[in-house]
């Protein structure tokens, strides 16, 4: 008896999801711009480029929409602890949607709030900081992925994927204005 109810009820929902099909929505979403290994290259390339130019060695991850790693690449000299930290900045960045920094909305150094950054980051499973230096790849107004730096002060580690990210942007619009 309780299988034919639990048939039953998936019946009825699925016929209810077919007879409601007045808004037209589709049940997939295609043709959604990705992140890949070649342009997740070209950003970590540009985005050691300039952290080279800067004279600070950085640990510097590229994720795609949903905070997967697609490349890393820890500089020669990097310190070791900000392996992690450069991917809490990049998972953070992409799904959260937005840079990563300071909650405070002025912006002030909290002691109590950097003592708590560890343990964030941690009881979130790494997805979660209030250390600048992660940054949102927007393309055609969709984030398709993120840049975490760590190593340097969080202005210089923004600024690095920050240089990261033109660069995709600068070869994709190259890209569309070849014939």
């Amino acid at each position: 008896m309780r299988h034919f109810c639990f048939v039953s009820v998936v019946l009825v929902l699925i016929c209810s999801v077919m007879a409601d099909d007045k808004t037209n929505s589709p049940l997939v979403t295609r043709q959604q711009t990705k992140l890949n290994l070649k342009g997740a290259e070209l950003i970590l390339s540009a985005a050691q480029a300039k952290a080279t130019d800067m004279k600070v060695a950085m640990n510097i991850a590229v994720v795609d929409d949903g905070g997967h790693l697609i490349t890393f690449a820890r500089m020669d000299g990097a310190r070791p602890a900000s392996v992690p930290t450069a991917l809490t900045k990049a998972t953070a960045a992409a799904t959260f949607r937005q840079p990563t920094g300071p909650l405070p909305a002025n912006g002030e150094p909290n002691l109590l709030l950097s003592l708590g950054v560890p343990a964030a980051a941690a009881a979130s499973g790494g997805k979660m900081t209030t250390l600048k230096g992660g940054v949102p790849i927007v393309v055609d107004g969709q984030v398709i992925g993120a840049v975490g730096v760590g190593g340097g002060s969080g202005e210089q580690d923004a600024e690095v994927a920050q240089a990261g990210i033109n660069m995709l942007l600068k070869a994709l619009a190259a890209d569309s204005k070849a014939p």
